[in-house]
């Protein structure tokens, strides 16, 4: 499993809602980091998710999951 660093999923979420018009909804807010959030409705590009995973009580880094089309799941909790 790749984990990213928050630094890392700030720069990616940036680039996706300024430079694609993507949109991000928060699900989970998280302790540490950024919880669990999906970044969807750009044109063109793959749905994201990125979700935080719990390290330690003073760490948290997080996983990065794209997709082709969004899943049902995710869809349904977006709605």
């Amino acid at each position: 499993m790749t984990t990213y660093t928050l630094k890392s999923c700030e720069e990616l979420i940036d680039k996706y809602v300024n430079q694609y018009n993507g949109k991000v909804t928060t699900i989970e807010e998280g302790c540490l980091g950024l919880g669990l959030l999906i970044l969807h409705s750009a044109k063109g590009k793959k749905t994201i998710v990125i979700r935080e995973v719990y390290v330690n009580a003073w760490n948290s880094t997080h996983t990065i999951r794209r997709y082709n089309k969004m899943p049902k799941k995710y869809n349904n909790l977006i709605q």
